[in-house]
Parts: C-alpha cells; structure tokens; sequence
C-alpha cells in the first residue's frame, strides 16, 4: 500500500532533499571541486544522509541542475510580476539562466557527456516554454514584434554563457543583450528567411 502524500516523514525527506540541493547548488557555485562529505557538513546532515539521496557525485550535480532548471521555469511568473517591465523580467531571467549554466559548465570533468546531455534534453522543453512566456509578455506590451519562436531566441542568447568570466565579461554580456534585444524589437529591421514561397 503506498504511504499518503502528506506522511510528515516522507515530508521531512523531500525537505531534507531540497536543502542539501541548495546547499550544494552554493558549493559548487563556489568551487566545482567540493567534495560531498563538505557538502554534507555543510548542509547540516550526516553522509550516510547524503549518499542514501545521492548515491555519487554525478548524481548530486544532476540534480542541482535539474533542480535549479525547475525552479528557474516555475519563476517566470514571479520575475514578470516583480520586475518593472517585461523586458527587465526577460533581461534578469536569461541572466539567472546564464549563472546556472556556466555553474553546469564549470563542473567539468565531474560529468560525463552522456549524462550531461540527458539532462539537457530533459529541461529543454519547459525551458522553451518559460522563453515563451517571457516572449508573450514582452509582445503584449510592445517590445519585441510578434512571431519570434521561443527556441529561436533561446539559441540566440547562448551568448550569455560564453562570454568570459569577472567584470569585463559581465559588461560584454550585457552590451550583447542590447543588441540581441534591438534585433527582437518591433522595429528591427531584422527578419528570417522568406518562407512565403
């Protein structure tokens, strides 16, 4: 018989889960090289804690991916409310894509390329769809034209993540944001290929 949903042991699981994801998630931003003994001590919770969740080092640094990918979709609606604009909204969450990205990248060698691109495939589609919120925001309010296809635009603003580190590479990559915005703007001269014909 399955245990009920609101079992306040399964709850303490799930929220014993959660905060060693977001724990690691600081770690690794930190350094890619923190070991998962660190993490637990961190975090509060024994080893054996940690390796029952996680079994190996792949395992957690998925799941922080997976993780941040998820919350990164479900705040979509919350960045559009708290920002002044939808444009701010579609700036300040490509940005917060770009920091999880690049935290993915750093970890290097920890992954192995076939895990890596599991997990892409798998937060592709509710990635897309949150760019496509974030699009239909911005073309209700005027500042970007109608019509832009969400995957288009999250290819386009790949740049985020290859831009180099520290300040010189934080100000590229906002000097490349105002130009890929112009280029999506309602009077952009910019248009696809015709495929009227």
């Amino acid at each position: 018989m399955a245990e009920p949903a609101n079992d306040p042991l399964r709850a303490d699981a799930l929220k014993n889960r959660e905060h060693i994801l977001q724990v690691a998630h600081d770690a690794f931003a930190e350094s890619g090289t923190t070991s998962l003994n660190a993490i637990a001590k961190r975090a509060g919770v024994g080893p054996g804690t940690l390796y029952r969740h996680f079994p190996t080092r792949e395992d957690l640094i998925l799941a922080v991916y997976r993780h941040d990918v998820r919350r990164l979709v479900d705040s979509v609606p919350g960045v559009l409310a708290a920002a002044p604009t939808p444009l701010d909204a579609f700036r300040a969450w490509f940005h917060t894509l770009a920091d999880y990205v690049r935290l993915k990248h750093g970890l290097g060698e920890a992954l192995h390329a076939a895990a890596v691109q599991d997990a892409v495939n798998e937060t592709y589609a509710p990635v897309t769809a949150a760019v496509a919120g974030l699009l239909r925001a911005c073309e209700e309010d005027g500042s970007v034209r109608p019509g832009l296809d969400a995957a288009d635009v999250l290819l386009l603003m790949g740049f985020l993540w290859r831009v180099g580190p520290g300040e010189e590479g934080r100000e590229q990559a906002g000097r490349l944001m105002e130009l890929a915005i112009a280029g999506l703007g309602p009077d952009s001269t910019v248009n696809g290929p015709d495929t009227s014909h």
